[in-house]
């Protein structure tokens, strides 16, 4: 029953981290890319696809990975000559405009004197992570190897000398964790040629953005330059990568700062020099078509829009708000934000790959080291519940998500409810046994009936980031043919029908990327196209609906019309908050 209806009217969200990351990292394919792309369809690429499922087996199977953006910025935790940069460390060099000449000089001074490869795969290994990528040459163009195509700017200018990738990928080898390098093969601020920095050359891809987002349609006279960097720097490094460390993973970003042939030569180039190696989503990829092995979610997401069903993907969030080291970012996630979004992904099919951002003495930060240690303790009795799993067939449930193992649900309560029981709506099927995974403790005087298993709460136990409970069924369960049913359950204190997970009605919508309060969805430009929830409230109770909403920055109107069990509600005054009283 509808007691009252709160309308809560939310303000626009400022993105902190502009120009750190695009909102489409992908490519309107031009009439100049048409044969490249044919060429890969008919050949190559769907050659390529062969072997997809085999190839792509080891990193799902690996399921939770730790994604390491380490650098020459790291030596300044996002601080240079006394100025805090702004957003992402790593972008340090573009945000503060250092010239390359003198980013390259402070480059000789990086000697992490206590960078161990053996504690850092450890620390990923003890937190229950089966991969591990580190970014061999990010946006700043520095090779954190001994490269043969960028001897200066290489780790054989610093005064470290050794090669870090060379023993990481050993430790990985050594404790059977599978190894990947981040390449960032569109975007080099060191590169003459390459798209990027706009402060020394009048390049374009910058924050300037000479020729416009698009300049290689818009200026195509610009693109052979581009293509020098591609052929002497880039398809070199990457092939240089694959011969001298023989990587399972390879992981890129930006494409959008190169048209999407050439992002097509390099995934070719990969393919021929190993076609083993399972290949990331931002490296070549249209709105309709990713070339790689799987899809990407945006930088730190909080939440996750569907995919189809089957489809492969990984969600990439980091510890605060920086992937590389910075001294200013407290904002630190609690440990079981992650413990939460890993049985979150793994409910929906999807990997989790958590940054980590290492100083540049070579050590971990203490609020890192306190997060992965929090996450091996819930691993150490938890992992079966995450790893090896598919998502539940079951609608969706208010207290937490559901993961799946043939006739085993596993339930993740993140939201205890405030009654004697928690009930999983839409559970009917037979039940063999019940019990709460870390202690193996049998839980007793559980019944099911039409409406789903109730499950009495004085025998679980509380654990404040996810409390497992195994339901061992009688046999498995399939999935329905729909399956867009949501429970409501007025025991739990919030319930929450993201617009993610609501049926689009009329024209096609867009997704927000999933940051925080970034969950939405974008496009509603008439009145044929709405949202609609399919739920089930478990039982009759009163709720207060608070409706948010991110308020478009131009000069739009509309109306807002609330429907709830068949009553309309009129929602025209969006700029105050509404109350509507209602006996049904």
């Amino acid at each position: 029953m509808l007691s009252t209806a709160v309308l809560v009217v939310m303000g626009q969200v400022q993105n902190v981290n502009k120009g750190n990351e695009a909102a489409d990292m992908f490519n309107d394919p031009s009439n100049r890319d048409r044969n490249t792309i044919s060429a890969a369809e008919a050949g190559w690429w769907k050659e390529s696809l062969v072997g997809q499922e085999q190839r792509i087996r080891k990193w799902k199977e690996a399921s939770f990975g730790m994604f390491v953006h380490w650098g020459i910025y790291s030596q300044y935790g996002n601080i240079w000559k006394g100025k805090k940069g702004g957003g992402y460390a790593e972008h340090l060099m573009r945000v503060m405009q250092i010239p390359r000449r003198e980013y390259l000089d402070s480059a000789a001074r990086f000697n992490p004197e206590k960078f161990n490869a053996e504690e850092w795969v450890m620390f990923a290994k003890n937190a229950g992570m089966k991969y591990f990528i580190i970014t061999a040459k990010h946006h700043d163009g520095f090779a954190m190897y001994p490269s043969l195509y960028a001897s200066a700017y290489s780790t054989k200018s610093t005064a470290f000398k050794r090669d870090p990738m060379a023993e990481l990928v050993k430790a990985c080898r050594k404790h059977g964790l599978l190894f990947g390098f981040y390449y960032s093969h569109a975007f080099d601020w060191e590169d003459p040629n390459a798209p990027g920095n706009d402060w020394d050359y009048n390049n374009p891809g910058g924050d300037r953005l000479l020729g416009g987002a698009n300049w290689f349609d818009n200026h195509p006279e610009w693109l052979p330059k581009a293509k020098r960097y591609v052929d002497e720097k880039a398809i070199p490094q990457i092939q240089e990568l694959i011969h001298k460390y023989q990587p399972d993973l390879l992981w890129f970003d930006t494409p959008h700062k190169l048209p999407l042939s050439e992002n097509l030569r390099i995934l070719k180039a990969i393919r021929d020099a190993d076609p083993r190696i399972v290949v990331n989503g931002r490296l070549a990829r249209t709105e309709d078509r990713n070339y790689g092995d799987y899809l990407n979610t945006a930088d730190r997401p909080e939440e996750f829009y569907p995919v189809s069903n089957g489809a492969y993907w990984e969600a990439i969030p980091t510890t605060n708000d920086s992937y590389g080291y910075s001294s200013t970012d407290m904002n630190h996630k609690p440990t079981a934000h992650f413990i939460q979004l890993l049985a979150k992904a793994k409910a929906m099919g999807g990997n989790i790959l958590l940054n980590i951002g290492p100083k540049g003495d070579g050590s971990f930060d203490e609020p890192d080291v306190a997060i992965l240690k929090g996450m091996g303790l819930w691993m150490t009795k938890n992992k079966e519940s995450v790893m090896g799993v598919d998502p539940s067939p079951l609608p969706r449930q208010q207290w937490g998500v559901i993961t799946k193992n043939k006739s085993t649900l596993y339930l993740h309560v993140f939201n205890r409810p405030k009654g004697e029981q928690l009930t999983v709506g839409g559970l009917t099927a037979g039940i063999k046994s019940i019990s709460l995974l870390p202690s193996k403790k049998s839980i007793k005087g559980y019944k099911s009936d039409a409406i789903g298993l109730h499950i009495p709460l004085d025998q679980i136990a509380t654990d404040a980031a996810d409390e497992v409970i195994v339901v061992q069924l009688k046999q498995d369960i399939a999935a329905p043919e729909s399956n867009d049913l949501i429970y409501v359950d007025a025991q739990v204190t919030e319930n929450r029908l993201l617009s993610f997970y609501a049926k689009q009605y009329g024209n096609p919508m867009k997704f927000g990327d999933g940051k925080r309060d970034r969950y939405y969805v974008s496009g509603w430009k008439n009145r044929n196209q709405y949202l609609g929830w399919n739920i089930n409230v478990l039982e009759p109770a009163q709720f207060n609906v608070s409706v948010r909403y991110v308020k478009d920055v131009g000069n739009t109107g509309g109306d807002m019309v609330l429907k709830i069990g068949g009553k309309a509600f009129d929602l025209q005054q969006v700029d105050e908050e509404i109350r509507l009283d209602s006996d049904k």
